[in-house]
């Protein structure tokens, strides 16, 4: 195959969980009495890694809790679900068993933090199967600038050209293409407003996994 390894965005790609990430939101918010904005993430200047959101909470609601206290709230409210009742989206077994099955590398690069990637993966038997996890929670730029991906890329010991990324959301699918990989994008509800952008920019488009697998049998 034209590639060495793959890497994985999670939330919304790998994974169906980005309604629960809204749910969290706003239950985090209204707990603390404050409205929720309909453009919550209008202002983020930065990356969109998990310290990073932290931080933007931290500062645009003006929080006394810090940092970590806000991290640790989140994954409190989220790590039963990622246990329990998120799975993988439709076709993801069979992609990671064909990738296993002919020697290609799999890493992930998340935004989310590294304690619940690990969980919902290994709640999906299928943590081993890769071989680097680089996420949000390091002290790193989050997406969409290049630097998880690069990272995986590293750990896994491949060039950044022989890297295939499958991304759900515009600044992932920007982030794979600034650091000189090849992107496959893939439908999620939640980034669907992005759709015609990430048609544009991405390498191939699919609306499930099954699609992905067809285009990499061929190439």
């Amino acid at each position: 195959m034209k590639y060495k390894a793959v890497i994985f965005d999670l939330d919304g790609t790998l994974i169906d969980s980005m309604g629960i990430w809204i749910q969290i939101d706003k239950e985090y918010l209204e707990m603390r009495n404050i409205p929720v904005p309909d453009d919550l993430f209008k202002d983020v200047t930065t990356g969109n890694s998990f310290k990073e959101i932290c931080r933007y909470f931290k500062d645009k609601f003006d929080l006394p809790d810090s940092v970590e206290e806000i991290g640790a709230e989140w994954t409190n409210m989220v790590e039963e679900h990622y246990k329990t009742d998120v799975k993988l989206k439709p076709g993801a077994h069979e992609l990671l068993k064909f990738l296993e099955e002919n020697n290609i590398k799999m890493g992930l690069g998340t935004s989310n933090s590294k304690h619940l990637a690990e969980t919902v993966l290994k709640a999906n038997n299928v943590l081993e199967k890769f071989n680097s996890i680089v996420t949000g929670c390091e002290d790193i730029n989050g997406k969409p600038f290049p630097d998880i991906f690069l990272k995986v890329a590293e750990e896994l010991d491949e060039a950044p050209q022989d890297c295939l990324v499958i991304e759900d959301v515009l600044i992932g699918v920007q982030a794979a293409k600034q650091a000189g990989m090849d992107v496959f994008g893939i439908y999620d509800e939640h980034a669907a407003h992005e759709t015609e952008k990430i048609k544009q920019t991405a390498d191939f488009y699919a609306e499930e996994f099954s699609e992905i697998l067809e285009k990499l049998n061929k190439i």
